[in-house]
């Protein structure tokens, strides 16, 4: 049958959208899609990014000589990366924001997002210098390593910004993606290609998860903004509730990998160890920021109506993770190879535990589309813990990256007598490992642990208060075993040498600068306490 040629064009406008009704107004509707770009509200990851092409272009002309600055000068660019974070702690900007009103925006500048991009540069600004030294002693390609640790800080910093499924999800796999070169970056090294193909086949199959809880999310609630899945969450078929259930915990399980909780963690004792020191480091502070960030933006924003369904779940993780990264750590001995680099990936895997009380206790204060009060304040502990943490963290990594220049084994064994050769060093690593034992004079480890602890107790989590208070007492036993090393007398073979002098090794001034600026934050983080929680309370607003 053939239509008249005027019902052939009735029946092509009555198949069209109601919105394309006209030759002029899809034209309309695709202008009305254009998002507007706030350049001040990016700028913290676009200069790291930017920064990074920049290296590598650089390396391509650069002689030998001339690539020894691109560690320095990397250093700086993250420094000015964070200098926008003082003009955005005031004014809440977001951008790329659709245009119907909804106020749905794919990235943040609020508080919550400025602390941790502070956070992740300053963690960043820290392995640059325990970087230079490493770059050069093992022979590491300097444009390569540099715009591979530019980029991957740039993800991360992304991350906490993030406020839909897509940028969240490219944000993360922009910081993952060269952290697996990082850490195969080292020729000639088979543990470290094991390390890094481990790191790489278990972090592509937990994105490869995360993705398919994203589908499931989008099929549930159809849209990829946080704010609508809450919403959707809530307004769903119940004939959907299996899949939105799925979706949920498909989705948290990235972000759990990149925090390094159980059952996620087996790469982190391996990855560190064939890693380099500073590349470890930047694992356990940047890459565990990246995230404690993603689960507290999906927990909080994007799945608060469900905490029903993730609250006793994460509690129960965050008990297991603290009791099996504490456990091993407390098997390491002082004679075994690369002992001391394990027992901070162990511990890494313990703290990650005590990260997610305060996550698990925010279940019973959310349970709008919109964060309560008590809720942001819940979370807030586990922001200023996370402050606490990369300060001395790395730090301790620091002094570590200085006995690995003359211990390849780097074995517990080797910090015996550090006091007598290094008494600044030996008294640093000391102070980093009271604060993450929670010992005076480590007041803001014992602080921090007190905050997460007293969120356990006012949220009904008495159980995994008392949990966490023996994973407290265990901790102690191997971080002061620690401490005690690096103040007895040398080795007996040294110490019988009469007259002779205890060896010693000059530290390459960015590690003793490392070293400096991290025990200073935590001291002044220690000094004034009450300043962490302060700022980080009212974080999601």
């Amino acid at each position: 049958m053939t239509l008249p040629a005027h019902g052939a064009a009735e029946a092509v406008r009555a198949a069209q959208p109601l919105h394309a009704t006209s030759l002029g107004e899809p034209t309309q509707l695709a202008a009305s899609a254009v998002q507007s770009v706030d350049w001040l509200a990016i700028s913290p990851p676009t200069i790291a990014a930017v920064a990074g092409l920049a290296v590598l272009v650089a390396d391509l002309f650069l002689s030998e000589r001339g690539k020894r600055l691109l560690g320095p000068v990397s250093a700086v660019t993250l420094l000015l990366a964070a200098l926008p974070l003082l003009f955005l702690r005031t004014r809440n900007l977001k951008t790329f924001c659709l245009p119907d009103g909804s106020q749905a925006c794919a990235y943040s500048a609020d508080t919550l997002a400025l602390v941790l991009q502070f956070l992740v540069l300053g963690a960043a600004f820290v392995t640059a210098l325990l970087s230079m030294p490493a770059v050069r002693d093992l022979g590491l390609p300097a444009g390569e390593y540099w715009f591979l640790l530019l980029s991957a800080t740039a993800g991360a910093a992304l991350i906490p910004a993030s406020r839909d499924l897509v940028t969240l999800v490219i944000a993360l796999e922009t910081a993952s993606l060269p952290a697996f070169a990082l850490v195969g970056l080292r020729r000639g090294s088979r543990g470290s290609a094991e390390a890094a193909l481990k790191f790489f086949l278990s972090s592509v199959t937990a994105t490869a998860v995360t993705l398919l809880g994203a589908s499931f999310l989008y099929a549930v609630t159809g849209t990829l903004y946080f704010k609508g899945i809450s919403e959707g969450l809530t307004r769903a078929d119940p004939q959907l509730d299996a899949l939105g259930s799925a979706g949920i915990a498909l989705t948290l399980v990235g972000f759990a990998f990149k925090a390094s909780v159980v059952p996620f963690h087996f790469w982190v004792p391996d990855t560190y160890v064939g890693a380099p020191v500073p590349v470890a480091a930047f694992l356990s502070v940047v890459g565990k920021t990246a995230g404690i960030s993603g689960l507290v933006l999906l927990l909080v924003q994007a799945f608060s109506t469900r905490a029903e369904l993730w609250g006793t779940a994460l509690a129960v993780l965050a008990a297991v993770t603290m009791t099996a990264g504490n456990a091993a750590a407390l098997r390491q001995g002082a004679d075994r190879a690369h002992g001391a680099v394990r027992l901070l990936a162990w511990s890494s895997v313990g703290q990650a535990g005590y990260l997610l009380v305060p996550l698990a206790a925010a279940a019973s204060d959310v349970g709008g589309s919109e964060p309560s009060g008590p809720a942001l304040s819940t979370v807030g502990a586990t922001v200023a813990y996370l402050l606490m943490y990369a300060a001395v963290n790395l730090g301790a990594f620091a002094v570590v990256a200085h006995i690995s220049r003359t211990s390849s084994a780097n074995r517990l064994a080797d910090y015996r007598g550090l006091y007598a050769a290094h008494p600044l060093a030996a008294l640093a690593l000391a102070f980093f490992l009271l604060c993450l034992a929670g010992l005076p004079p480590g007041v803001i480890g014992l602080f921090a642990k007190v905050a997460i602890f007293s969120t356990a107790v006012a949220n009904g989590l008495g159980w995994l208060a008392v949990i966490m208070a023996v994973n407290v007492v265990i901790a102690l036993f191997y971080y002061l075993r620690w401490t005690a090393l690096a103040f007895r007398p040398p080795a007996a073979a040294v110490a019988a040498q009469a007259g002779e002098e205890p060896q010693r090794t000059r530290m390459a001034p960015p590690l003793a600068a490392g070293i400096a600026l991290t025990a200073a934050a935590g001291v002044a983080l220690s000094l004034n306490p009450d300043l962490v929680l302060t700022f980080t309370a009212g974080g999601l607003r």
